[in-house]
């Protein structure tokens, strides 16, 4: 096939035009802290993913057939999605950090007949390995830095990458139609649904860096964020991708090494989820916070309590923006709008509404759910073996959206709450994120949550309020100090009726605390528990 009959549209495609026009252009810098990095160029991107695309072959995974991706942020991961690519396989990006039931469910849902996995995740991959009956093969990637020693059960990824020699293997899938990955959604509400995602989603990836992101040549972009999370791949990996603009990555979130990170390398921007930006505004300030090239932060959800401060104390701008990986997009630029909006939709994409329980468009300042619809096009999900859900999810012609916003006069959109997760307490509806900044500043905090559980007064539709905390390592969260500074900050209906002490967090994909795992916790005595009402 020559290459005039290539299509950039799709992934692969591009890769091999861009191997054949700027082979050794550096595209991604994967950092490994004191393990030094690895910097990967067009040239490998096309002969790395080729590679896999042959022992895709060879194992008879081919077009509709779909295969697992089980692997933190490595250059292995972007292989072995654009090997799929080029035989028609389709990937399913799990989150590094599922284990069990969860990582069994994804894994059996999407019927993946193969897994490549990282060394790091084997030994949770191998407690399930009997429960996984589709899957007919395993392949590992193994890394210097990690010491971990290859096992003798499964093929080894790094052998099949380190050929000289090997059959190349030709784009075999034409239609841009054709899907390339199923991401899964977080399932903080219930389990996840895999969304199937079409090789023409890199189009919507192109319009948000030309008119969103505005990236500019000498732009370097970075993100922590998981690839297997939509956030990684339409902010900041396929933007590169195609730009051409150089992307650093790192294996996972780092809240005390981003600026480091960022001043070693010169990254102009980075991207973030809310939870992410109030654990870094956590962080104990250092005289050098505003002493860095980053120039934008694109946050999805940024606490409203704790925006103008983060903009000040790090010397950036905020990028706001909405999304979801069914559809649906917003966005506020940095300087525009009013503080806490998550902006306005892109004019001639996609209509915005919010609608009342029967689709009755209601007035500015009145709470009711987003709905989207898409100007030119069909407006579609497709859920992968739920097609009930995915008629519900555009029934009608529009996108629900499940959250419940609000917009202003002049047309800005607010977030307001998740449909049916609202907090209300004794008649005020409860904002989390001004709880959780008071008590992110306590020094021995590193993360906090604040939900919900039913009152104990009974009282339908009301709450109790939990504040899940975790603290920095080597700290001891000290539940006296924690409540005398609620009092001083906070309104008595404001105050947590419980402190939930744990070590750690359980996260979404997009580093959201999973509030129904916290719940269970809760309710199991899980961690330490202290009253207000022994301090109060």
């Amino acid at each position: 096939m020559g290459k005039a009959h290539l299509n950039q549209v799709i992934a692969s495609h591009f890769v091999e035009i861009k191997a054949n026009e700027t082979p050794g252009k550096p595209i991604f810098i994967f950092e490994k802290g004191n393990f030094g990095e690895d910097v990967v160029t067009y040239q490998e991107l096309h002969e790395k993913s080729n590679k896999i695309a042959r022992w895709f072959v060879e194992q008879g995974i081919g077009k509709g057939d779909h295969f697992a991706i089980y692997m933190r942020n490595h250059p292995e991961f972007i292989y072995a999605l654009l090997g799929g690519i080029v035989v028609g396989a389709i990937a399913v990006p799990v989150d590094p950090r599922y284990k069990g039931d969860r990582l069994k469910f994804i894994i059996n849902h999407s019927t993946a007949k193969a897994v490549l996995c990282s060394g790091e995740c084997l030994a949770d991959l191998e407690e399930i390995a009997n429960e996984l009956p589709q899957v007919k093969t395993v392949i590992v990637s193994y890394y210097p830095e990690q010491e971990i020693s290859p096992s003798p059960k499964y093929e080894t990824l790094n052998e099949i990458l380190e050929q000289d020699t090997w059959e190349t293997v030709d784009q075999q899938i034409m239609d841009v139609r054709h899907p390339m990955q199923i991401i899964y959604t977080s399932g903080t509400t219930g389990d996840p649904k895999g969304v199937l995602i079409r090789n023409n989603r890199t189009g919507l990836y192109s319009i948000l860096t030309q008119i969103v992101w505005q990236y500019k040549p000498h732009d370097i972009l970075y993100s922590g964020l998981s690839f297997s999370h939509g956030n990684a791949q339409a902010v900041t990996l396929f933007p590169a991708l195609y730009s051409g603009t150089k992307a650093v990555f790192s294996q996972r979130f780092t809240k005390s090494r981003i600026w480091d990170i960022c001043r070693k390398y010169g990254c102009t921007s980075f991207s973030l989820l809310g939870g992410m930006m109030a654990a870094i505004y956590n962080e104990p300030p250092r005289p050098d916070d505003g002493d860095n090239p980053v120039k934008t932060v694109i946050s999805a959800g940024t606490p409203k309590a704790i925006w103008e401060s983060f903009e000040e104390r790090f010397n950036v701008q905020i990028l706001e923006w909405y999304g979801s990986v069914e559809g649906g997009f917003a966005y506020k630029p940095p300087g525009k709008g009013p503080i806490g909006s998550f902006g306005k939709g892109i004019p001639g994409v996609m209509e915005l509404k919010v609608v009342d329980e029967n689709d009755n468009e209601v007035k500015a300042g009145v709470t009711g759910e987003l709905i989207f619809r898409m100007l030119r096009g069909e407006t579609k999900v497709d859920y992968l073996g739920l097609p009930e859900e995915s008629k519900k999810k555009t029934a009608g012609g529009w996108l629900r959206s499940g959250d419940m916003v609000h917009r202003d006069e002049k047309g800005w959109f607010y977030f307001d709450y998740r449909k049916g997760t609202e907090l209300r307490r004794a008649g005020d509806f409860i904002q989390p994120d001004h709880i959780e900044k008071i008590i992110g500043e306590h020094p021995a905090v590193s993360e906090v949550c604040v939900f919900g559980i039913p009152a104990a007064s009974g009282a339908p539709g009301e709450s109790d309020l939990v504040a899940a905390i975790s603290p920095f390592e080597g700290k001891t969260i000290e539940p006296a100090a924690i409540y005398e500074k609620c009092k001083k900050e906070l309104s008595a209906n404001f105050i947590p009726s419980y402190l939930h002490i744990l070590d750690d967090l359980p996260k979404t994909i997009s580093e959201k605390p999973l509030e129904r795992v916290l719940r269970e916790m809760f309710n199991k005595g899980q961690g330490t528990i202290y009253a207000a009402e022994d301090y109060i």
